[in-house]
């Protein structure tokens, strides 16, 4: 017996088809593929299905779930609401099981190490310096998930997070974040070798979001007078660093994130007395993937390279 949903996604009989099973994974995967091209013709195609065949099986799953996942118009379809949740949902269900599945028919689970971190640590960080470890660990097949969004690590495929987090207490702690200032060469005259807290009043004061530890870096040196220019604010410490080294002002960065610029003579510090800052970067790991071998060599290498970076970050500030 067929069934139609009325225009409130309810069944024609008045029923909402509540606790209906789900008989068929070819609906979920019709419907993804509905709901990426916002086509019928274009799911059929790129599921060698006929256009009917695939609307079939969304209503057919409409039914099941017992509201309406499209709104069908002379030309095209739109996602309803609770439609675009549902994809969003079934989108990340399908990638996760495609990555199962291709592990286990390959054996490649123990060779895949991977990887969550945020936006800027991916960029600046990880991606520059993970060449080293790949050469240590060539077996590895490394996949970085750079969002900062926060991960199951319980439930999803990624075996550890780094993530920026408060260090106080924090059983993962890898690095205590410092503010530097940072500045391009680019930006010294002809015949300046330096630039000094006295030259900040000369550029934009490039900061992330707030300048309040701008402020308070500017009062422990006692040159909270200006006038300065806060014209300038960016997302993520990335972008802010990209934004210094391209020279369009002088940043206030955090030190892991500028490192690599820093060490390639991309940057250059200004000398100042420094503020504490209660963040920092931290490894976190499911308590049943932590003594996975691939995961203990990476947290290895990463400490090690972390410890290299703050005996870096002591040089320069005895400078």
């Amino acid at each position: 017996m067929q069934s139609t949903l009325d225009a409130d996604g309810y069944l024609l009989d008045g029923q909402p088809a509540r606790g209906r099973p789900l008989r068929s994974l070819s609906g979920l995967i019709d419907f993804d593929s509905a709901a990426r091209w916002g086509s019928f013709t274009l799911a059929a195609q790129e599921l060698h299905k006929t256009p009917a065949a695939i609307s079939l099986q969304v209503k057919q799953l409409e039914e099941a779930v017992g509201f309406a996942l499209f709104v069908r118009h002379p030309r095209h379809i739109a996602l309803t609401e609770k439609g675009e949740e549902l994809a969003r949902t079934v989108a990340q269900v399908l990638r996760e099981l495609r990555t199962k599945v291709d592990n286990l028919r390959g054996g490649q689970d123990e060779h895949m190490l991977r990887i969550s971190t945020t936006h800027s640590f991916a960029l600046k960080w990880l991606a520059p310096n993970i060449g080293r470890f790949t050469d240590l660990h060539p077996e590895l097949d490394i996949r970085i998930e750079s969002s900062d969004r926060l991960v199951d690590l319980e439930r999803e495929e990624h075996d550890l997070a780094i993530r920026h987090c408060v260090t106080r207490d924090h059983p993962g702690v890898l690095f205590e974040e410092h503010m530097v200032i940072a500045y391009s060469p680019a930006l010294l005259r002809p015949g300046e070798t330096e630039l000094t807290l006295a030259d900040l009043t000369r550029f934009p004061l490039l900061y992330e979001d707030t300048t309040e530890y701008w402020a308070r870096i500017l009062r422990a040196n006692d040159a909270l007078q200006g006038p300065y220019d806060f014209s300038r604010s960016f997302s993520h410490y990335g972008v802010l660093t990209q934004a210094a080294v391209a020279g369009q002002g002088i940043a206030l960065v955090a030190y892991s994130i500028a490192h690599d610029d820093i060490r390639k003579g991309a940057l250059r510090l200004i000398r100042a007395n420094s503020v504490p800052y209660p963040r920092g970067y931290c490894f976190i790991v499911a308590p049943h993937k932590a003594e996975r071998p691939k995961v203990l060599q990476f947290r290895a290498w990463l400490q090690a390279e972390m410890a290299a970076m703050a005996r870096a970050l002591e040089r320069a500030q005895r400078q």
